[in-house]
């Protein structure tokens, strides 16, 4: 599989995951998982995807400090509603990361590693993501700014628009990319961090 190089000097995001070792899916419970991976599972790379991943990466340190995330017992509280434009990939990413799904996922074992119920959307909140740790009941807001630093829609209409034209169009899909690449490297500009 060819991709951009780029992806492989993303930081992975590390998590124990309990449910992982009790199944015997890893011996000690340790999810490795890579932005590559992530947009395998999207199906692409975008300002959306990337988004959710550095959201995830910020909020997860912000809230865990030098721990080892726990997945499958986080809550994920997004204030978009489904209905609101990207939000479902938003929503997916990050249960892809974090194993928190809505009424959807694994209903656990005997009582353990139940991931149904830790992610709702149209939250109270003035960030555009809340992550809450089911432990310690400890939260972070983070938000996520990309206008900061990158212009998806004039790539967009780099591609689509009126004025697009057979240069623009073939050169579309290197400049999305490096649209992305911007999102990665300015990452400390495009999210910020709250409590």
């Amino acid at each position: 599989m060819n991709y951009p190089g780029f992806f492989n000097d993303i930081e992975h995001i590390v998590l124990k995951d309990d449910l992982s070792a009790f199944l015997g899916t890893t011996d000690d419970g340790i999810v490795d998982i890579s932005y590559l991976e992530i947009t395998k599972m999207a199906g692409h790379s975008c300002a959306t995807v990337a988004g959710a991943y550095l959201m995830a990466i910020k909020g997860l340190k912000a809230l865990y400090g030098t721990d080892i995330p726990k997945r499958g017992e986080i809550k994920v509280e997004l204030r978009e509603t489904l209905a609101d434009g990207n939000t479902g990939v938003v929503g997916t990413v990050l249960s892809n990361i974090t194993g928190a799904t809505t009424d959807f996922g694994f209903g656990g074992l005997q009582g353990m590693f139940n991931r149904r119920g830790l992610l709702f959307y149209g939250a109270a909140i003035d960030s555009n993501v809340r992550f809450t740790r089911n432990d310690t009941g400890k939260s972070v807001e983070v938000k996520y700014n990309p206008q900061k630093v990158v212009a998806p829609k004039e790539i967009i209409m780099s591609m689509f628009g009126p004025n697009a034209t057979e240069e623009s169009k073939k050169t579309f899909p290197k400049r999305w990319q490096e649209m992305v690449k911007t999102l990665f490297d300015e990452a400390d500009s495009v999210i910020e961090v709250l409590g």
